[in-house]
């Protein structure tokens, strides 16, 4: 190999280590359980199918060091079907922190694998990227018909732009 071609070679290397770097240096990691309760809409129901709606709020605890979207409300609505015990769903959120500041995510839900993705942000939340993998860690019983209360806990990361 020729001195031109390691030469070449070496500013590439280099060049995608000073790229790549600041990227990975800019995820913010978190890990949050997060409590919601609210009515269930059931839109249709048999021994095969249960097709459903429902509207939840709830509240946000980080269990990461960092305390990111510690304390952070949220809304949700959902629409949901079960067929065949498998359970596919679809939820926008709305998470607010303590200045008013929104995050709006999509939430995707095949069996028990859930994948949070933010949308968009306002405030300090302006720009957001970034993903998460849930589970449900408790489900209540209902302590109205008609109603839902659960928890799940996320574990991503997400970016902001500089």
């Amino acid at each position: 190999m020729n001195s031109k071609k390691v030469w070449n070679m070496g500013i590439v290397i280099i060049f995608g280590l000073f790229t790549f770097i600041p990227i990975a240096q800019s995820q913010t990691p978190f890990d949050f359980t997060e409590c919601a309760a609210g009515p269930v809409t059931v839109v249709y129901q048999s021994n095969d199918i249960t097709v459903s709606g429902l509207e939840g709020k709830g509240v946000i605890s980080s269990n990461h060091e960092n305390k990111v979207f510690n304390n952070c409300t949220f809304q949700l609505v959902q629409i949901a079907r079960v067929i065949g015990g498998d359970r596919v769903s679809n939820s926008y959120w709305k998470i607010m922190d303590f200045d008013g500041d929104v995050v709006v995510a999509s939430l995707e839900v095949v069996g028990a694998e859930k994948t949070m993705t933010f949308l968009h942000g306002t405030g300090k939340w302006k720009g957001i990227k970034g993903a998460a993998r849930g589970k449900a860690i408790t489900a209540g019983k209902p302590v109205i018909p008609g109603t839902f209360q659960s928890c799940s806990r996320y574990v991503g990361t997400f970016e902001l732009p500089k």
